[in-house]
C-alpha cells in the first residue's frame, strides 16, 4: 500500500495529525468559488482543535470579515485526556493571562470565541479572540461541546481518526453542515456509505491525488518515506505525508458537478491507456453479481447501461448528474434482501472457493479465471449510468 499511517492511527498511540494552512485554504476556497456567501452570517465551530496554534482557528479568524462570519468558536481537548500523551508545556500566550491556572491547563479544555472587535481597531480578526477554560476536558461527546454544536451552523475540523465514525454521527444527529477530514477508506464504512449513496454527504473539493501533509506531535514515529515526501513538499520537521486522506462534506462545490470525460466500450478497447483493457478487449463479468468489473475509473464505458463495479477512488470523481450509486460490494444483508442482480454460487461452489482462498466471501464481487477459480477483486462501488443519459 502506498500509505498506511492514516489507517494505523486506529490502533497506534498517536491519534493527532495537524492540518496545514495551505490545505485548509485550498479546500475552503473551493466552496467560496461555488457560493461566495456560503459562510456569511454563519456560526462556525472548530471542535477537536488546539486553538492557540491551530491552522483551522488561524484561517477562520484571519478571514472572519472576508467570510462574513457571525461567530467563530474553537475548542481544544485537555492534554491529560488525550490518548497520546507527551510532555506538556503551556504556551506563553496562556501563562501570560491573569486567569491562567496551572492545574486547569492540563485537565480542562479551552474555548476561543471571536465575534466582535475587542481591540478597538475597527476590525474583527485573530487579535480579537477571547478565551477561557471549559468546564470539562473538551470531549466532543460532552454536554458542554454538544451545546456548542447545537449553536453552530457549520462544523469544520480534522477529528481524531479513530473516532471518525462517532464524530460524523455526532454531526448528523444535529443535522449540521460540515467540512471534515477522514480516511479515504471511510467511504465504505457502514455508517458513512449510505450518506454518500443518498447524496446526503459527499467528498470535498481536494482530490485523492493531492497528498496532504500533517504536523504530528514531537516524538511521533513517522515512516521515513512519508517524512521525505513531506520535506519535498516544503515541510521539514515533525510532519508526515498521508496519501489516503480526504475531505468529507455536505456543502456543495463545483468540482462535484463536473462529469467524467469517458469513452465508449469499443473505444476503450482501442485507445485505453491501460494495457489490460486494450489486450483483453472485454470487461470481466462477476460470478456473483449481474455486473461487469471496471478496474479503472477512467475506463468506465459511457455506453454501458448495466451495473458496473468500480474502485472506491471513483468517489473522488463522482458526479451525481452522471451516475447513480447502487450500493457497495461486501454487504451480505443488502445482497440477500435488496439486490435484484445478486447471483450467489451454489453451496458446493462456495465451499470450493472458500477452501481455495480464505479471503473469499460470497458477498464480495469476484470473477472467474479460465480454470474456473474465483479471483477476488478489490473493494468495489456498484454504479449505473443515469438512465436519462
Amino acid at each position: 500500500m502506498a500509505n498506511t499511517n492514516l489507517a494505523n492511527a486506529k490502533t497506534a498511540k498517536n491519534d493527532e495529525f495537524y492540518t496545514q494552512y495551505a490545505d485548509i485554504q485550498k479546500e475552503i476556497n473551493a466552496y467560496l468559488d461555488y457560493d461566495p456567501n456560503v459562510f456569511r452570517g454563519k456560526t462556525v465551530l472548530l471542535p477537536c482543535d488546539d486553538p492557540e496554534w491551530s491552522n483551522f482557528t488561524k484561517f477562520f479568524a484571519q478571514n472572519f470579515e472576508l467570510l462574513g462570519l457571525k461567530k467563530l468558536i474553537s475548542t481544544s481537548y485537555a492534554p491529560e485526556s488525550k490518548k497520546y500523551k507527551m510532555p506538556y508545556q503551556p504556551t506563553l500566550f496562556e501563562t501570560s493571562q491573569p486567569y491562567f491556572d496551572n492545574d486547569k491547563s492540563k485537565t480542562h479544555g479551552k474555548i476561543f470565541v471571536l465575534e466582535r472587535d475587542m481591540t478597538g481597531d475597527n476590525r474583527i480578526n485573530i487579535d480579537d479572540l477571547q478565551w477561557q477554560y471549559l468546564e470539562g476536558d473538551g470531549d466532543f461527546r460532552s454536554k458542554e461541546i454538544r451545546k456548542l454544536r447545537d449553536e453552530a451552523d457549520i462544523i469544520v475540523t480534522n477529528p481524531p481518526f479513530s473516532l471518525f465514525r462517532e464524530f460524523l454521527a455526532w454531526i448528523m444527529e444535529a443535522n449540521k453542515k460540515f467540512i471534515i477530514i477522514g480516511n479515504m477508506n471511510a467511504i465504505t464504512y457502514r455508517e458513512v456509505f449510505p450518506l454518500l449513496q443518498k447524496n446526503i454527504a459527499w467528498l470535498g473539493a481536494t482530490g485523492f491525488v493531492t497528498d496532504m501533509v500533517f504536523g504530528v506531535p514531537e516524538g511521533t514515529l513517522v515512516k521515513e518515506s512519508d517524512k521525505k515526501k513531506a520535506e519535498r513538499l516544503g515541510y521539514i520537521g515533525n510532519y508526515t505525508r498521508l496519501g489516503n486522506s480526504c475531505w468529507y462534506t455536505n456543502i456543495d462545490h463545483g468540482r462535484r458537478h463536473q462529469p467524467l470525460k469517458l469513452m465508449s466500450m469499443a473505444d476503450n478497447f482501442k485507445h485505453s491507456k491501460h494495457k489490460d483493457i486494450r489486450e483483453n478487449k472485454q470487461y470481466q463479468h462477476y460470478d456473483n453479481f449481474d455486473a461487469i468489473d471496471v478496474p479503472y475509473t477512467d475506463a468506465i464505458p459511457n455506453d454501458y447501461n448495466g451495473v458496473m463495479g468500480v474502485p472506491i477512488s471513483f468517489m473522488d470523481k463522482y458526479c451525481p448528474e452522471q451516475f447513480d450509486i447502487v450500493w457497495r460490494g461486501g454487504d451480505i444483508e443488502w445482497c440477500e434482501t435488496e439486490c435484484n442482480f445478486y447471483t450467489p454460487p451454489s453451496k458446493d461452489r462456495a465451499a470450493f472457493y472458500k477452501k481455495q482462498d480464505k479471503t473469499w466471501r460470497i458477498q464480495n464481487p469476484y470473477v472467474l479465471d479460465a480454470q474456473g477459480n474465483a479471483i477476488v477483486v478489490y473493494q468495489r462501488i456498484l454504479i449505473r449510468k443515469k438512465q436519462s443519459q
